[in-house]
């Protein structure tokens, strides 16, 4: 069984592990969490949750476009916010759900203490269709 592995050139390459994996059966994208990182993995917005937020979905789109796939064929998201207040996990919500335009797939949103990387806010993982 081949598995297809993505890893965009035009997003940082310095990450220890694919973007996203793509399955044969059925054509599955399983994306890694879209971080707030430009192509050089430097955190965008620093202290910026919204600014962090909206680059985040601009990277997981650019994964998803690579796989294949697109904002309107995901089927489920995982949304992780380094968050001290309620209303830190409200202003990451509104922003993945204003770069899906209508489409509204299942999700989970997560206030956590920390992240992977030191400085990013937020990082939203993705399940779609090819």
């Amino acid at each position: 069984m081949h598995i297809d592995r993505i890893k965009p050139a035009s997003l940082y390459g310095g990450t220890p592990y694919d973007y996203a994996t793509v399955a044969p059966a059925g054509r599955l994208v399983f994306t890694a969490g879209a971080c707030p990182l430009d192509p050089g993995g430097r955190v965008v917005c620093p202290g910026n949750l919204g600014g962090q937020a909206r680059q985040a979905m601009a990277n997981l789109f650019e994964v998803l476009e690579a796989s294949g796939s697109g904002p309107d064929r995901v089927l489920k998201t995982t949304v992780f916010v380094t968050a001290a207040r309620r209303s830190d996990l409200v202003l990451a919500w509104d922003v993945v759900t204003d770069a899906f335009a209508g489409h509204e797939p299942p999700s989970t949103l997560v206030g956590v203490s920390f992240l992977g990387y030191p400085e990013p806010l937020v990082e939203v993982e993705a399940v779609a269709l090819a």
